[in-house]
């Protein structure tokens, strides 16, 4: 086993699954502790287990991020198990793609309370303890709509360019503490929902080719890629990266088009 992350201990939200299932696992080949905070509890128990086989350190709880009360009871759940936190990587997300004449208050709610006010509650909870620690790390999981806007997917953007205003403003407001908050930008990253898209579609290989031949490598991202920059940003050989957004995207924020 690794040590880039030894003796620290992570609460990964929406690590059920996809990008937030690599981090879990990307974190505990490292040497962390990981807290697996994930609404669906069957995906958070499989995680849990999966990571224990390989001789992981790792729990699951059952956590709302929209939810104050669950957040709290999260983070207790964490110093029960550990003794600290370290390490907080707001993973968890919902897709909110709509016209904006046609996206009513219950989907603008939807997105934001899960994308970024979901984000804001697990910092306002965790940061008390990494400052009571000597630091940390916070790592914010925004998306190529932070700095990009695709037309037909609103609100996603104004939460995620919302989310990049959060991630600047407590790195600089926290930096003075040795915590430092720092945000990923995704592109279009293979997982299992978009698996689940491109079935949706008469002839799946073909839409996949479609997407693929948007990037500049031709191919879409992978979780595991998106983790190992997550692992980076946790771990001491970042000492000095504070208030950044880091793209991964294979550059195709750099060629987007109508």
């Amino acid at each position: 086993m690794a040590g880039r992350l030894r003796n620290k201990v992570a609460i990964i939200t929406g690590a059920g699954r996809g990008i937030g299932e690599a981090v879990a696992k990307s974190f505990v080949a490292e040497g962390a502790a990981v807290v697996i905070a994930e609404m669906n509890e069957a995906s958070a128990r499989k995680v849990e287990s999966d990571l224990r086989q390989e001789n992981g350190s790792a729990i699951s709880v059952v956590t709302d991020v929209r939810d104050a009360d669950s957040v709290k009871e999260m983070v207790e759940c964490t110093l029960e198990a550990f003794g600290r936190v370290d390490i907080l990587v707001n993973n968890a997300g919902i897709n909110v793609f709509r016209n904006p004449l046609e996206a009513d208050q219950s989907s603008w709610q939807q997105c934001m309370q899960t994308n970024l006010e979901g984000a804001w509650l697990c910092a306002q909870a965790v940061l008390p303890h990494l400052l009571e620690g000597g630091g940390g790390s916070i790592v914010n999981m925004a998306s190529c709509h932070s700095h990009r806007i695709i037309r037909g997917c609103f609100p996603y953007p104004v939460a995620k360019h919302a989310l990049v205003g959060l991630t600047r403003s407590l790195a600089v407001e926290f930096a003075h503490a040795n915590i430092r908050v720092n945000a990923i930008a995704p592109g279009y990253i293979e997982t299992q929902l978009a698996v689940d898209y491109w079935n949706s579609f008469p002839d799946s290989a073909a839409e996949r080719r479609r997407i693929s031949d948007l990037h500049p490598p031709k191919r879409l991202g992978w979780p595991k890629e998106v983790a190992m920059t997550a692992v980076f940003l946790a771990s001491d050989e970042a000492p000095f990266i504070n208030g950044a957004v880091i793209p991964m995207d294979g550059g195709r924020s750099l060629v987007y088009h109508d």
